[in-house]
């Protein structure tokens, strides 16, 4: 059960051999509404979209921060039990993109397999190598051979670059509003330590999935 103030990586793929993502506005819909549902919920230290699966580490906000969210128009039948409302965030999350992706390819069902998995982050080792390998990710399934050529994964906030978001994704046209960048960046000793750590898939344990 997800729990406040927790650090979870969060991933999930595509049913069968669907994608979830068929061209670049469907990467940019599923961002605004997880800007939507789980940005109040969650802060974020990396995310990674690939065609047909997902990663996100995310540290679940306190429990007073959440209290406001689960009382307002999110979750209109107020705070209840704390861990199914987390968790129906992240369905409310499924459900919508779903719903979008049917009714622009004229599909129907399901999309994303259920129920989506997490795990917790419990150590400082982990921590740091489940962000080198979301940031990695699209490196080790053969999309790119560099991961900055990858443009749907929060590497580029970290370096600051012109990475293309639309300007009306609420609360990540910066850094500070997509990821908590200064944390992780700390954590990893600066930016310089940051871009050396990510420079070699191999060297990174594929021990998250």
């Amino acid at each position: 059960m997800l729990q406040a103030e927790s650090v979870y990586h969060i991933y999930n793929r595509a049913n069968g051999d669907e994608n979830l993502f068929r061209e670049k506005k469907n990467y940019y819909h599923f961002l605004n509404q997880y800007a939507k549902y789980i940005y109040p919920i969650a802060e974020t230290f990396a995310w990674c979209l690939m065609p047909n699966h997902f990663h996100l580490m995310i540290r679940i906000r306190k429990e007073e921060e959440m209290q406001k969210v689960f009382s307002s128009q999110l979750n209109p039948a107020g705070f209840g039990n704390l861990s199914g409302s987390i968790s129906q965030q992240f369905s409310n999350l499924f459900n919508s993109y779903t719903k979008a992706i049917n009714k622009a390819y004229n599909r129907h069902g399901s999309l994303f397999q259920r129920p989506f998995k997490y795990k917790e982050v419990t150590n400082d080792a982990y921590f740091t190598q489940l962000v080198m390998y979301i940031h990695n990710n699209a490196v080790k399934h053969g999309f790119v051979n560099q991961l900055q050529d990858w443009p749907y994964s929060s590497y580029h906030q970290y370096l600051a670059s012109s990475y293309p978001l639309p300007p009306d994704l609420t609360g990540f046209g910066n850094l500070s509003g997509l990821v908590a960048a200064a944390e992780v960046l700390k954590w990893f000793g600066g930016l310089k330590h940051f871009k050396l750590s990510h420079g070699g898939v191999g060297k990174i344990q594929s021990v998250f999935e």
